[in-house]
């Protein structure tokens, strides 16, 4: 009965969310104009924020993940969202320690006194699946447990249910229908859920994890004391640290926060572009910063700390085969490769195979162009009407390109998307792609995308020479063809009209010679800049031959 009127009032409270934003982002902005319905947005956000953050706390579930999710999204979401449902890293209720004892003592076959020399009552952490107790074990070691509350998995199957029931009505509009499956979306976050649920899969993640970063002694992972692990019960190495997004402490610690966005994004790069392994709930409560060394003088700033990691229930895992591929697409967008770029997103089944990708590419180029290097407090401060008038420009692409999510690539989304928001808490002026240029710069010079992305370049420069050299002399051939036709021109303007042309021409051979005189020195300094002196001094020296050519022309 209870689960029963839990479902109710979870699916009550998104069919009024859903009626609501059908209502004023929809309804209104057609019939009254966008300008009435904007009037008062920011209360209306805040109003409902704080009715999920209400019903989240009481509920628990996993309606305190969702939260926790749209809590970290301060790079989209407006702040009176954010600053609303902040609260619930922190406000989750703890379960009783009466429960909690059943708990340990059932899982471990022994009483608490026997297992663990002193086990605090009171949590550290109470997070929607578990929560975490200080315990210290016989030797005197000070261990973290984590505890699954009782009778989550019921819970987590009416939340679930609740959830594909939102999602059947978001179905149901067209333009999502087309780009997100919700049903495979959901199934893989009711995967990674119950994956969650298993205390014992978590601790073999703490482990691949810590194995991919042992030789990097800026991160670190609490490990595992299997002899107490089971299902339900989790005992790990204890550590400490700031919270990340605990911005007075990390102050207060001397601690760079532009160095902890820069390290976090780098510790990303190398889950998902090498590993294929990666920690896919990055929220604040999971994440700390171990301040090292002697405190700094009170102002200032960089004193050295470790990055830790905690809770590996909900991970995600890239084939091999996708890695390779998110290494080639990330050099593509950082050389502007547009065409290669969004082949590589067709490769990894964002388009279908028959998918015309020419609107795509001239999508892509023109935003990435207009916005590449802008930190993300510029891409957050962009103007409205700016933004309206780039969804007009490509309003085809954006309702009639068959576009869609692998399932994949769910669990990265929503890991990005969280990452994205804390990062830009961290440091607003940090600028992804270009923090990401070094990194792909090793890529390049590490594994066959350089190979590949070279001899790509080597095949299009030499098409584009051969087409360039080519062309005064097609053009010439063209125009005496025009000339020496058997038609006898006896009109002035028709004459006047052919030495036009000869102008024309000559416009022409300037033009094609600089730019091909351009494109060698170019290709020269790319070829010199990542070590290939030879095919730079090459490019060079056909550079001074079309040089000499356009002085003998003249």
């Amino acid at each position: 009965m209870l689960l029963r009127w839990r479902f109710v009032r979870v699916t009550t409270f998104f069919a009024y969310t859903l009626l609501s934003m059908w209502w004023w982002e929809v309804f209104l902005p057609h019939t009254l104009g966008i300008g009435f319905a904007r009037r008062g947005s920011a209360n209306r956000r805040r109003k409902l924020s704080h009715r999920f953050r209400v019903l989240a706390v009481e509920l628990g579930g996993v309606l305190i993940k969702l939260g926790q999710f749209l809590s970290a999204r301060v790079d989209v979401l407006p702040p009176e969202v954010t600053d609303e449902l902040s609260g619930l890293q922190d406000e989750v209720p703890p379960v009783p320690f009466n429960q909690v004892k059943q708990v340990v003592e059932s899982e471990l076959g022994d009483a608490l006194d026997q297992l663990f020399v002193q086990f605090e009552p009171q949590p550290t952490a109470s997070a929607s699946l578990g929560q975490v107790h200080h315990a210290y074990l016989p030797d005197g070691e000070l261990v973290a447990v984590k505890v699954q509350r009782p009778g989550i998995e019921a819970i987590v199957a009416t939340d679930l249910a609740a959830l594909r029931w939102a999602g059947g009505w978001l179905n149901r509009y067209g333009p999502l229908r087309r780009r997100v499956n919700f049903v495979a979306l959901l199934d893989e976050f009711k995967r990674s859920l119950y994956e969650e649920l298993d205390y014992v899969t978590e601790a073999h993640n703490a482990e691949v994890f810590a194995r991919n970063f042992a030789e990097n002694p800026e991160v670190m992972v609490p490990l595992p004391y299997w002899e107490k692990v089971t299902g339900r019960v989790l005992t790990l190495q204890w550590m400490s640290g700031i919270k990340i997004n605990n911005m007075e402490a990390l102050a207060a610690a001397g601690i760079d926060k532009q160095e902890v966005a820069s390290r976090l994004f780098h510790v990303y790069l190398q889950q998902v572009f090498e590993d294929g392994f990666f920690h896919a709930d990055p929220h604040p409560g999971n994440l700390f910063v171990l301040p090292q060394g002697p405190p700094l003088p009170t102002g200032q700033v960089g004193r050295p700390f470790i990055l830790v990691f905690v809770d590996f229930g909900m991970v995600g895992r890239l084939p091999i085969q996708t890695t390779e591929i998110l290494r080639r697409t990330l050099v593509e967008m950082l050389t502007r490769n547009y065409f290669g770029m969004v082949h590589s997103w067709q490769e990894l089944g964002f388009f279908l195979p028959d998918a015309d990708l020419r609107p795509i590419v001239r999508a892509m180029s023109t935003i990435i162009d207009r916005y590449y290097g802008m930190s993300m407090a510029e891409l957050r401060a962009i103007d409205y009407d700016e933004i309206s008038r780039l969804t007009a420009e490509f309003r085809d692409v954006l309702f009639e390109l068959p576009f869609q999510v692998p399932q994949d690539f769910i669990l990265l989304g929503r890991c990005l998307g969280i990452l994205s928001g804390q990062a830009s808490a961290l440091d607003p002026e940090f600028s992804p792609l270009e923090a990401a240029e070094p990194y792909a710069r090793k890529i390049m010079g590490r594994d066959g995308t350089a190979t590949d992305t070279l001899d790509q370049m080597l095949t299009e420069l030499r098409k584009q020479g051969q087409a360039l050299w080519g062309l005064p002399q097609r053009v010439t051939n063209a125009l005496d063809q025009v000339i020496n036709d058997e038609v006898v021109i006896h009109s002035p303007e028709i004459v006047a009209l052919e030495h036009s042309v000869r102008r024309m021409e000559g416009a022409v051979n300037r033009l094609t010679d600089t730019l091909l005189l351009l494109s060698l020195i170019v290709a020269g300094v790319f070829f010199q800049s990542f070590g290939n002196v030879w095919l730079g001094w090459a490019c060079w020296a056909s550079a001074l031959l079309v040089f000499l050519r356009m002085i003998i022309r003249r």
